[in-house]
């Protein structure tokens, strides 16, 4: 259980802050970057969440069960898979929890009619809100495999593989908003000139 009784500890006021394993790393460091935009990710399908929780509560349990995964991806990334002995069991994700994601991507996209264009980001309030979600998530993930990319930085493959299905999950899900894709803005090429 988490306790949390002072929110400042001014350990983190000379720049620097603590992984999991205990190791400080600057605030600018590609880990912190990294689980930093998935933490960002999550406040932003909060923000969705103020749209999907009355009018579309299968997609809303969907993001708060997401909401909780991204918490573990959090505290995946926080503690790097050194093979540095711990204290404690270190939180991971989990192929199950990919599954899952991709079941539900596949649940939603059940109802939606094919694309035959690119979706511009709008339409309803719920579905702006998870376009907006699904490009941090974008974010999230090109750090998270920039990081992968390092020496001595690992990143799990099941922690790849969600972030990846996330920004399909929430294209997906935006579109099921957008009165199940009847609402989509479509993109018209060239049609602005």
């Amino acid at each position: 259980m988490v306790v949390l009784n002072r929110i400042y500890t001014r350990t983190g006021d000379d720049g620097t802050t603590a992984l999991g394993t205990g190791a400080r790393r600057p605030k600018y460091d590609r880990r912190v970057a990294a689980y930093g935009t998935v933490d960002e990710t999550n406040s932003a399908i909060g923000v969705a969440r103020i749209y999907t929780g009355t009018s579309e509560s299968l997609v809303d349990s969907m993001l708060a069960r997401i909401q909780n995964d991204l918490f573990d991806l959090g505290a995946d990334l926080c503690t790097p898979d050194t093979g540095q002995k711990l204290t404690y069991e270190p939180l991971r994700i989990v192929a199950s929890q990919v599954d899952r994601l991709e079941r539900e991507i596949d649940q939603l996209n059940a109802e939606l009619k094919p694309l035959r264009s690119f979706v511009l980001p709008g339409g309803a309030p719920a579905a702006a809100a998870l376009h907006l979600a699904r490009t941090v998530a974008r974010r999230a993930e090109r750090l998270m495999v920039e990081l992968s990319g390092l020496p001595d930085e690992p990143v799990s493959d099941p922690a790849l593989q969600y972030i990846n299905r996330l920004s399909d999950f929430l294209f997906v899900a935006s579109r099921y908003v957008n009165r199940r894709g009847d609402g989509d803005v479509l993109w018209v090429p060239g049609q602005t000139r």
